[in-house]
């Protein structure tokens, strides 16, 4: 057996090693040991180096509040930095290796930094490297970050996968220890839905670590008997390795389950973790206590830990933490302690208890110093002696580790991630759960009980009572006699003045007590301040360990109740969760989600070439035989559609259902046009612009019947313009009768354009859409021969005569192919979004390259389209501030090269001719360029300082990066037909 390995005892398979290495050195573990036990068998205190100082440090927990001994497991491309060894499971050829120090973690050459430490205190940097200002991102923080900081993550591609799901309760346990054990067992036993969630790989929580016995049975066999009756329940689920880290809105937790974290050769099968979304209809939370450590001059040497982490590595791992053990109390944990390593045969120092006076039995043999404390430690690598003081005495205490216990805090920051508070409680020198209502409990130590009989009472009780409530037949559970429990009561002891070392709070970010003093000295007094200056409570613990400390520090720092300081603030995540369970399988070509159009697989059989649009994938054009390239099936399209017919994939649009009694006035308040006098089988052109005044986006409204619009939004901004609609809908007029769904997915639609459109719609329409009958603008149902129900428009982004066809998603296809068909004698060609990016440019449409998040309506020449008469729409007051209507505003034109074979290319600036490149001389820049095939020569739209006074005017399109500098001629924005004759031929 390796050197601090008891032969028996504990929860661990002595007759399974384990081998794994630690910086390149091969040690042995059993089966159901963590990291950190395993190390500590292997009398290996020394497990990492502080963020700060660079001091050895151990770890000082045995769960996740550990700050201290974080080290990176696995190697390549399955390195993972800033693992907890106190959590992490062993498995057989595990690699470890210790983090932040250079060259070896036994001589760190940055220790230097600890006898540094005078110029170190809490704001160094803010005060010391603040002049010159430009060596701080050239030399100040790049030293910084090089001296400070916790592991390095690898730069390879993660090779496993991550998945999300879904799961669904009654009750949702948190925690697994006598509370959250009888609360499942109460409810599951009574029919409800029950899942039972715990962050170990074993369940049990604290009673794992016990000594004392519950229904004659000792803790641990206890709750292995418990969880064997649930996982036998068919309603009850068992989710070890599973931790809750999220409380969220509609009852909705966050947890991510390690699935394959324990295992040396993870399978292909499985995912590495998966993350997720539980939805309970009532929560208890049962994650317990964490105790809480003293702080001392020294309490930071490895080897010095909690009480409850010296009994877990003792009763649950049977490891002894040293041979010769001292410890510091406050209340009873400490003697708790004392009594278990004595009957394991470890040799006690001594116990050294900061009160005057207490009931708790001091086990044979051992030395109790009363009234005393301990103001330093002695060691370097390891503590090796301690110096208690009682009275002005002071007196040596050999010993190789030290269990301190400074009281409890119940662990309760799901409970207050949605904003309540915890809630100070003199009684228990602690801060409680608030009351956030009846759905979501605390029970047990989280809910401030200490006693383990007390616990299981608990959870028991408030089980029944929410079972009862969702309408289950619960019944009172029995509870088992518990025999050799202890009372953990203690009384406050903040902070041990009179030692010459630092006396830490928190311990990752090596804050000290005389940190936090200078905090209050320099006015940075409000506990969140507090914290943001020094750093306190903001390491990868979230200062689970030293927070409530720190709170209790600063009190006295002031004289006032701990009540009156609070705490910071509790978010998500309670423990760190990797971006790839957050990622799920959103990831490489996943990253997004690929969507393809209800027409795609007509395009690709029509031989498109693809383009990633958004999230969309589109045709971008169709090559025929003998096209050299791109360029030359962008111009055939285009020039098809202008002479005969087209037919386009527009199905990505997005499309919005707007019903009720009140849908044309909410449209006249969210356009800036009017539609209140919009006929019934009419659609219109509409502008829609954020509060500011800038234009948010455009498409159409169309009025289908009296309280029934569809509207079109572009591709891109569907998702932004259906959030607005609702945000406007359910906050600024919430009196209006509207109801809005997105409609996308459910229609697939094609443009039909050119002069020959109608005639070949015709033949598969079985309506009249004669001008006469379907005008320009008319929009409605039809019928398709064979029956099918349609929806047609008759509008137009290339400036030809046009339609545009919804049909029911699943028979797009065939639809498609049909008009295809009907159109092959008239010389109809499918055409692309280039060929229509080229067609809109020749007519002078805009797009989000114009309306780009900084143009108004009168800047893109729409100001008609602004019916300042009506009595208000959003974006109404403020597109009326000066610097929004002043003349040298970018304005929308159009421009052609002087030199018919000159490119000019998107981006680039305009110049007057002559001047010199310069922001002074920059007087716009080019939004849009194409090759014109109708005209012969490259075109574009640009936005041009007082573009409109300035048509004739000769400018330069410069263009640095690509070397592009082509004198153009400012003109009108349309190319083609101004006189809109194609549009109604």
């Amino acid at each position: 057996m390796t050197a601090h390995r008891l032969g028996s005892g504990g929860m661990v398979n002595r007759g399974q090693p384990l081998n794994f290495t630690f910086d390149g050195r091969t040690f042995r573990g059993v089966e159901g040991d963590t990291l950190a036990s395993a190390l500590l068998a292997n009398d290996q205190m020394l497990m990492a180096r502080s963020f700060k100082y660079h001091r050895p440090r151990g770890a000082v927990t045995a769960g996740s509040a550990e700050p201290n001994a974080l080290v990176t497991i696995g190697a390549g491309a399955r390195g993972e930095p800033n693992v907890r060894a106190t959590t992490a499971e062993l498995y057989n050829g595990l690699v470890a290796t210790s983090q932040n120090r250079w060259p070896s973690l036994r001589t760190d050459l940055a220790a230097v930094n600890n006898p540094l430490s005078p110029f170190l205190g809490a704001g160094f940097y803010y005060k010391t490297f603040m002049w010159p200002g430009f060596l701080w991102e050239k030399l100040y923080e790049p030293l910084i970050r090089r001296a400070a900081g916790l592991g390095k993550v690898t730069m390879q591609a993660d090779p496993d996968r991550y998945e999300k799901s879904w799961a669904h309760s009654d009750l949702l346990v948190i925690g697994s220890g006598a509370a959250g054990l009888m609360a499942a067992l109460a409810a599951g036993r009574a029919g409800a839905r029950v899942i039972l969630a715990d962050e170990g790989f074993r369940l049990g929580g604290a009673l794992l670590c016990e000594s004392a016995a519950i229904g004659g049975l000792p803790a641990a066999d206890f709750a292995s008997a418990v969880a064997a009756e649930l996982a036998a329940l068919p309603n009850v689920t068992l989710m070890p390795r599973t931790t809750v880290f999220g409380w969220y809105d509609d009852m909705v937790f966050g947890a991510v389950e390690r699935v394959q974290k324990h295992v040396a050769s993870p399978s292909p099968d499985l995912p590495m973790e998966r993350l997720w979304r539980i939805v309970a209809k009532r929560s208890i939370l049962a994650s317990g206590a964490e105790e809480r450590p003293l702080v001392f001059g020294g309490n930071d040497k490895p080897g010095v830990m909690t009480a409850e982490a010296v009994r877990g590595y003792l009763n649950r791992y049977g490891v002894a933490v040293g041979s010769k053990v001292a410890v510091f109390t406050n209340g009873g944990s400490g003697y708790r302690a004392a009594a278990d390593l004595s009957a394991k045969g470890i040799e006690v120092a001594a116990i050294i208890d900061a009160r005057p006076q207490s009931a708790d039995p001091v086990p044979d043999g051992v030395r109790l110093i009363r009234n005393g404390s301990v103001i330093a430690t002695k060691g370097r690598h390891r503590i090796d002696a301690l110096i208690a003081e009682r009275s002005g005495f002071e007196e040596v205490v050999a010993c190789d580790a030290l269990a301190m216990s400074g009281g409890w805090s119940p662990v309760v920051h799901l409970m207050c991630q949605r904003g309540a508070k915890p809630v100070w409680s003199d009684e228990k020198q602690a801060f409680l759960a608030p009351d956030i209502g009846a759905a979501f409990v605390p029970a047990g130590s989280a809910a401030g009980f200490d006693r383990i009989s007390a616990c299981l009472r608990d959870g028991a009780a408030k089980a029944v009572a929410l079972a009862r409530d969702l309408g289950f037949a619960a019944y009172e559970t029995d509870i088992p006699d518990v025999e050799g429990e202890y009372d953990p009561s203690f009384s406050p002891l903040w902070y041990v003045p009179g030692g010459k070392d630092k006396a830490f709070v928190d311990f990752q970010n090596d804050v000290h007590v005389g940190d936090l003093g200078l905090a209050q000295r320099e006015a940075f007094r409000h506990i969140e301040h507090t914290k943001r200056y020094t750093t306190a409570g903001m390491a990868t613990d979230q200062g689970k360990l030293g927070n409530v400390n720190a709170a209790g520090i600063v009190a006295g720092m002031r004289g006032v109740s701990p009540a009156e300081i609070g705490t910071t603030t509790f978010r998500p995540f309670y423990t760190p969760v990797s971006f790839g369970a957050l990622a799920g399988g959103v990831r490489a070509e996943r990253a997004a989600p690929v969507r393809v159009s209800p027409l795609h697989s007509w395009a690709r059989k029509n031989g498109a070439a693809f383009v990633e649009a958004g999230l969309w994938h589109r045709s971008a054009w169709f090559p025929r035989d003998g096209e050299k390239n791109w360029r030359d099936s962008v111009n055939r399209e285009v020039l098809n559609v202008r002479s005969n017919a087209g037919l386009c994939d527009v199905s990505t649009l997005g499309k919005i259902e707007i019903f009720g009694a009140g849908a044309a006035e909410f449209l006249d308040r969210v356009y800036s046009n009017s539609f209140l006098k919009l006929p019934v089988g009419k659609a219109r052109y509409g502008l829609m612009l954020r509060e500011d005044g800038i234009v948010f986006d455009d498409g159409t409204a169309s009025r289908l019947s009296g309280n029934h619009y569809v509207l079109t939004t572009t591709t891109s901004r569907a998702a932004e313009v259906l959030a607005h609609l609702e945000f406007s809908a359910q906050t600024f007029w919430p009196d209006l009768d509207v109801r809005l769904v997105s409609s996308t997915d459910q229609w697939a639609q094609m443009s039909l354009a050119g002069p020959k459109a109608r005639l070949i719609l015709g033949r598969i329409v079985q309506d009249d859409i004669s001008d006469t009958a379907f005008p320009f603008l008319a929009a409605g149902e039809v019928t398709l021969q064979g029956g099918l129900k349609a929806r047609l428009f008759r509008i137009s982004f290339s400036g030809e005569l046009a339609y545009e066809l919804a049909v029911p998603a699943g028979y797009g296809e065939a639809v498609a192919d049909a008009i295809m068909e009907a159109g092959r004698e008239d010389g109809i060609s499918a055409y692309g979004v280039e060929a229509l990016n080229v067609l809109r440019i020749e007519k002078g449409h805009v797009t989000h390259n114009e309306l780009e998040g900084r143009t108004t309506a009168d800047d893109v020449g729409l100001s008609r389209m602004m019916a300042m008469q009506k009595p208000d729409f959003i974006g109404k007051r403020l597109s009326t501030r000066f610097g929004l209507t002043a003349a040298d505003r970018l304005q929308l034109v159009g421009l052609k090269p002087v030199e018919a074979d000159k490119e000019i290319k998107a981006g680039a600036h305009l110049l007057k001719d002559q001047a010199k490149p310069s922001l002074a001389n920059d007087q716009g820049f080019v939004s849009s360029a194409c090759f014109s095939p109708v005209l012969g020569h490259f075109i574009a739209l640009a936005m041009l300082k007082s573009g409109r006074e300035r048509f004739g005017e000769r400018i330069v399109a410069w263009d640095g990066l690509r070397g592009s500098e082509v004198l153009a001629e400012v003109c009108s924005p349309v190319f083609v037909d101004p006189e809109n004759a194609k549009l109604n031929p």
